[in-house]
């Protein structure tokens, strides 16, 4: 009876570890190609992938094989990385940090400790497998595409045109940063730009500008060609006949920015305007972020 008890609860701490090693691996894997795998080295975006992206779904399933060969170091090792989290992620939101890192870490230590699930080797083989499974399926697809990105390494100014619209958009430098910006930054910097984009004056030029929302839409494309882009500023929806990606012209595919502000303020919020995102969704943003994801490029009209 003992014995089957033990088992039992062993089995939920396996189940509870496939679950969140598995909830971590899919956003990881997906974040990874999402916002991240920018860097001209395949190291680099493997290093990344592993200890930014993965470092979650590592540590539940390494927590997990060692607390199952040995007990007490792994209840021990539970207890430190819970109360290391703690500290390192004092920051974060409680629904992330509490409900999906710290009472997990908790509570399988305990389960694991307590528990013993026979047989073992199916325990392992489902720990390791499961994640490695949704891993893997998310990441070859994704791995595929972002391998098929266009980058023609011309960081100039472009003009774009198609789908109704045509404007210059800003070369690398001031107009075009590599940073993240706020918007009101943003509305600063294109007020004071040169003619030719590359120099912040000391008066007012008033030539750049952001781009509204539905210039941003029209003018996203996908492998070259226009991603014919309508924007319904009622619904706040964009449709494309083809989803764009993070390209040239319009993007640098070896940057972090992955989202543009656009001129226009959040039809629901005035301390907020919206953004566009490389694969051409539409969001709206709090003025003053200024993440390292999100910055801007400057556009003008064409004579």
């Amino acid at each position: 009876m003992e014995r089957n008890k033990k088992n039992i609860i062993g089995w939920i701490g396996v189940f509870i570890t496939v679950i969140f090693s598995s909830v971590w691996a899919y956003w990881g894997a997906y974040e990874n190609f999402h916002e991240g795998w920018y860097a001209t080295s395949i190291w680099e975006n493997l290093f990344m992938f592993l200890f930014q992206y993965m470092v979650f779904t590592i540590l539940f399933v390494s927590l997990a094989l060692t607390i199952l060969k040995w007990k007490k170091t792994g209840f021990l090792l539970h207890l430190i990385l819970g109360g290391f989290c703690i500290w390192f992620f004092s920051g974060a939101s409680f629904n992330v940090l509490g409900l999906l890192i710290i009472i997990p870490f908790a509570v399988l230590g305990l389960l694991y400790y307590l528990g013993e699930p026979e047989p073992k080797k199916w325990a392992y083989r489902l720990i390791i497998s499961i994640p490695l499974v949704i891993i893997l399926a998310i990441s070859i697809p994704q791995g595929i595409k972002v391998s098929q990105r266009i980058n023609d390494n011309d960081f100039s100014m472009r003009i774009v045109e198609g789908n109704g619209v045509t404007l210059a958009w800003a070369p690398r430098g001031p107009g075009w940063p590599d940073k993240g910006t706020s918007w009101e930054e943003a509305q600063d910097i294109c007020k004071y730009l040169s003619q030719d984009g590359t120099t912040v004056m000391e008066e007012e030029q008033n030539i750049w500008r952001l781009p509204t929302v539905d210039e941003a839409v029209r003018s996203m494309m996908i492998h070259g060609e226009n991603a014919g882009g309508v924007w319904y500023p009622v619904e706040e929806r964009a449709v494309y006949g083809r989803t764009p990606d993070k390209e040239t012209p319009l993007w640098d595919v070896h940057s972090k920015v992955i989202y543009y502000w656009t001129l226009e303020s959040s039809a629901k919020d005035e301390q907020q305007a919206y953004i566009i995102l490389y694969h051409g969704s539409i969001f709206d943003k709090r003025k003053i972020n200024h993440q390292n994801y999100l910055s801007f490029r400057a556009v003008k009209e064409v004579n």
